[in-house]
């Protein structure tokens, strides 16, 4: 197809003519015999973001999961008749994600009885690394002599079966965003199951994924010279390694392995929630990538004010200093845990304000410039930044206004259309 009057983000006026990669891009290029022609009318045209940190399967089962989240559900009382009114999925469960110890404390399957339906019910901690189950879904799984029903995910000896779901709808919502590219950091995702959704047109989006190099760490499991050994046959195998860490503790265990194992091309600090003062140096000599989610800011600020001593708030989702001590720094999401909406986690990255309007480490804070090229990195290296050249994919996102708008404003609604392989996969009405 070939797109004419686009403004690209220099401010340059060009048209751009595109396929799976991008053939010519030009002050003014004649329409070929049966081209299909689409007029950007001066909106802002750039590489479609690629959002470096997304499960997939997951994003799809919350879209029919109820959310049980502080956001959403305040006190025992409410978190009952919320899970009461839930449907029962095909397969018999109720599923319920994001729940955080201030809905109605902690959980357990004594607590999940008195508050749930007799029927199978699991409830996903907003970690994303515990579920608890009533005492029906622990029968369902076998599990009926459980001690508590607080199934963590480095536990062994469970599976939670996955929901039955397609992507059909994840690609939609990432197409609206002008998402054009996602990588997977599910541990142990079935590749397989990606590959077929994408044959079946499931989901449009070029999908890359971390399995088998993902390894969440769990600080009661913290292991230098475990790490190191897996580290380092990761590498014998030619495979990156991508480090869950989201305490002080794992961030800094995941340093002394990878300095111990040696370093490859491609090896990724996932979240880096906590970056304490005293390992921002070593980031920064690790050569290490840290893909992190600053939405998380504004998602979560409210409670990081209640449970993290102030004088520690700086260490939260940091972002300007790691780049000024020329850490890689790229940015994600974390859908379904975090929105899937890019264009928020820029605009925390770049303001910093809870839900309640507190700066949250104003010193973090980056410039919008900053906050959209930490979503246009490519999936192989998420800090190169794709350009609109010829040569590079045909993958694009259209924006209402000039330049200088999408960067003031890092908003979702001025996506107008997303192109993926020289295809228009969503266009605004």
């Amino acid at each position: 197809m070939l797109i004419r009057r686009a403004t690209l983000l220099d401010g340059t006026r060009a048209d751009i003519r595109v396929g799976d990669r991008i053939a010519a891009v030009a002050g003014q290029l004649d329409p070929l015999r049966g081209e299909e022609v689409y007029d950007a009318a001066g909106a802002t045209v750039i590489p479609g973001l690629h959002d470096h940190h997304v499960h997939l399967y997951s994003a799809a089962a919350a879209l029919i999961s109820v959310r049980v989240g502080p956001d959403e559900v305040r006190g025992r009382d409410e978190l009952a008749r919320t899970l009461a009114a839930a449907e029962v999925g095909p397969d018999g469960w109720i599923r319920a994600i994001g729940y955080h110890e201030a809905v109605a404390g902690p959980l357990d399957r004594v607590v999940l009885d008195e508050l749930s339906p007799p029927v199978p019910v699991r409830v996903q901690h907003r970690s994303g690394v515990l579920w608890t189950l009533n005492s029906a879904g622990l029968a369902r799984l076998g599990l009926a002599d459980h001690p508590d029903g607080r199934l963590r995910s480095d536990d062994p000896g469970w599976t939670v079966p996955p929901a039955d779901v397609d992507l059909t709808a994840v690609g939609r919502m990432l197409s609206r965003y002008g998402v054009t590219g996602v990588t997977d950091a599910t541990p142990d995702q079935d590749v397989a199951l990606l590959r077929r959704a994408a044959e079946r047109g499931e989901l449009p989006q070029r999908v890359r994924w971390l399995a088998p190099g993902k390894r969440i760490l769990h600080d009661t499991a913290l292991d230098l010279d475990a790490l190191t050994a897996w580290i380092a046959d990761r590498h014998a195998e030619r495979i990156p390694v991508a480090l869950h860490c989201v305490t002080a503790a794992q961030l800094v265990v995941a340093l002394a392995a990878l300095q111990a194992a040696g370093r490859r091309p491609g090896d990724r600090i996932e979240h880096a929630a906590v970056v304490p003062d005293d390992t921002v140096g070593q980031l920064a000599d690790s050569g290490v990538t840290v893909v992190t989610q600053p939405n998380f800011v504004a998602e979560r600020g409210e409670q990081y004010l209640a449970d993290v001593p102030a004088a520690e708030h700086h260490e939260l989702w940091r972002l300007g200093t790691l780049m000024r001590a020329g850490v890689p720094v790229a940015l994600s999401t974390d859908a379904p845990f975090g929105d899937a909406d890019p264009w928020r986690a820029m605009r925390a990255a770049v303001h910093r304000t809870t839900a309640g309007g507190t700066v949250l480490g104003p010193g973090e804070r980056i410039t919008g410039a900053q906050a959209l090229r930490g979503f246009l990195g490519t999936a192989e290296d998420p800090i190169a930044v794709r350009e609109l050249r010829p040569g590079a994919p045909g993958d694009l996102c259209l924006l209402t206004g000039t330049p200088e708008d999408v960067v003031r404003d890092l908003d979702a609604r001025r996506v107008a259309a997303t192109v993926i392989a020289g295809t228009v996969v969503y266009q605004r009405d």
